[in-house]
């Protein structure tokens, strides 16, 4: 097996190309490359698995997944970025492909080719949870991808992997919960980045599990969206919206006058089930 390719530095790769993180892209720099590597193994051996990396940037994820083995497919929007990328894509011949685009318009399934394919991201903070949402809502299940691998703001990873009954708990830890496994993986500290960013982030793990019988992913995603979109009623209040909802808690043993925040995961697939 050969070895990878001696690379630059990445502050030295960012100098060369005049880069700098843009704030309206919701762009941050990690620069240590211990830390990409660390990143790159959370989701287990990489080697020839086909990956999408959502916002590149200038690369330095990237380079750490390419030197994992991984067969990368990257969406990019920021134009700047893409000779750095190509710069990496002939480093690392056949690797690497580079998309020009924003990733909530394209078709992951189909930019991967209908294949298996598993998702390593620094997600850009402006998108990172609508694209959550979407790679978890969809119909078919399992889903094509095989894990997904994100870091966020550290509040956000929290309220993914939240337990009921908790603050955080919400419609994030529901939809993360009712057919995967999800885990806070890595946290990572504000001054890895440049520039640094305000908050902490975290990195969170999840992969498929068994989807539960007669659940429809949308009716979960509406119930939650109107339970949790007034969490502080009762859910007779939050969810009087939601057509026959409060009398299928009743009919459930539920009572109405708890708050979304108490109901387990398993509740809110059990009243999803019950709608039909």
């Amino acid at each position: 097996m050969s070895l990878p390719p001696q690379l630059p530095p990445l502050r030295e790769i960012i100098a060369a190309h005049g880069l700098s993180a843009s704030k309206a892209l919701g762009q941050n720099f990690l620069f240590d490359e211990h830390l990409l590597d660390r990143i790159a193994r959370i989701p287990g051996d990489l080697a020839g698995t086909k990956v999408l990396e959502i916002g590149p940037g200038p690369g330095g994820l990237t380079r750490a997944l390419l030197r994992a083995g991984a067969q990368v497919t990257a969406i990019e929007m920021d134009r700047r970025c893409l000779p750095a990328l190509a710069d990496l894509a002939e480093a690392f011949p056949g690797q690497l492909r580079v998309l020009e685009g924003d990733a909530l318009k394209i078709d992951h399934g189909e930019a991967m080719g209908g294949e298996p394919f598993a998702v390593v991201a620094n997600l850009p903070y402006n998108v990172g949870t609508a694209l959550f949402v979407r790679w978890l809502s969809g119909e078919q299940w399992p889903p094509q991808w095989t894990s997904l691998t994100l870091m966020f703001q550290q509040e956000v990873a929290q309220r993914i992997v939240a337990a009921p009954g908790s603050s955080a708990f919400g419609r994030l830890a529901v939809l993360a919960q009712w057919r995967s496994q999800a885990r806070l993986a890595m946290k990572v500290h504000r001054s890895a980045f440049t520039p640094p960013p305000k908050v902490m982030s975290a990195i969170v793990h999840l992969t498929p599990a068994a989807a539960p019988e007669g659940v429809r992913a949308a009716r979960l995603s509406q119930l939650t969206e109107a339970a949790f979109g007034q969490r502080r009623k009762m859910l007779r209040q939050s969810l009087k919206g939601v057509a026959g909802a409060v009398e299928a808690l009743e009919a459930l043993g539920i009572d109405t006058a708890r708050r979304a925040e108490t109901l387990e995961v398993a509740d809110f697939v059990a009243l999803a089930r019950a709608l039909g």
